[in-house]
């Protein structure tokens, strides 16, 4: 029986923007990214796709209803619809919204803590059904789009603190197995305002990772698009980032009426410039912890 891949996939601005529409639907709300690399990934290996019992499992982490109902609520109160500029007005409402809501100050107290906690508690259930599907010590990739990548790294440095609340307590959900992280049109720079030079990044791959697969090296590669103003490059932050990060790699994605404007921000999920290589990866991976 060989070892199966962990993957997880967490979205970024909350589902009032498409591609995020049925929480019921994976394949919906990662904008297809789940099939695209399925696909890719079957080829490589040469199985079925679709196959009963898969090499790689892939679980999504739909974190967008936490802030839905009150997004809908202030939206309604202040009345936007009566203001110019709707759907651009939509966009940014959803971004800046789905960012001040989730932040905290690192003094919080409880109370002030209910939507970060809650959004998280969504990371940690993806990471338990991963750990049941795939194993208790499945090697882990996670793929983090927007606001979504830091989310990702906050929870991956809460896990990393031993600052996590675990369902079952294994390695994948303790993300000692976590060994490859792509981000995706990211947010962190503006995130780093928040620290002297810029703070420092998660882990890639896990401290702990060799316990479980010696020689194993992982990578971070961070995704943007020139044209996406929401997603941005981060390896250069400062020595830290350079040392973590292996590669900013610009892509251009998005179709015809997307791939020159803001719209391809939302244009990475289906795009070969990203699943490729990502599939690539994943398989490389799955070759080396079978070999």
């Amino acid at each position: 029986m060989t070892q199966k891949i962990a993957v997880a996939i967490i979205h970024g601005i909350g589902n009032n923007n498409p591609p995020f529409k049925d929480p019921q639907q994976p394949d919906e709300f990662t904008g297809g990214m789940a099939k695209e690399l399925k696909s890719k990934f079957a080829k490589l290996t040469g199985e079925v796709l679709d196959r009963e019992d898969p090499e790689l499992e892939i679980e999504a982490v739909y974190w967008a209803d936490v802030l839905q109902d009150l997004q809908d609520e202030l939206y309604k109160r202040l009345n936007l619809n009566r203001l110019g500029y709707r759907s651009i007005r939509e966009f940014v409402f959803n971004s800046l919204a789905d960012s001040i809501g989730y932040q905290i100050t690192s003094a919080a107290p409880p109370e002030d803590r209910t939507i970060y906690d809650a959004v998280h508690d969504c990371f940690s259930r993806a990471l338990n059904a991963l750990s049941k599907r795939a194993g208790t010590q499945a090697p882990l990739c996670v793929i983090a789009h927007s606001l979504g990548a830091a989310i990702a790294c906050n929870y991956i440095w809460d896990l990393q603190s031993a600052n996590v609340k675990l369902i079952d307590d294994n390695p994948l959900e303790r993300g000692e197995t976590l060994t490859l992280l792509y981000t995706l049109g990211n947010q962190i720079p503006f995130w780093s305002l928040r620290y002297k030079d810029f703070g420092t990044p998660v882990k890639i791959p896990s401290p702990t990772l060799s316990q479980y697969y010696p020689g194993l090296t992982g990578e971070w590669v961070n995704y943007y698009d020139k044209d996406d103003v929401l997603g941005y490059p981060i390896k250069h932050l400062n020595q830290k980032y350079e040392q973590v990060v292996k590669e900013d790699r610009e892509v251009n994605v998005g179709g015809v009426f997307e791939s020159w404007n803001p719209l391809s921000h939302n244009g990475y999920w289906t795009s070969d410039q990203v699943t490729k290589p990502i599939a690539q990866a994943l398989f490389d991976l799955w070759q080396q912890v079978n070999a």
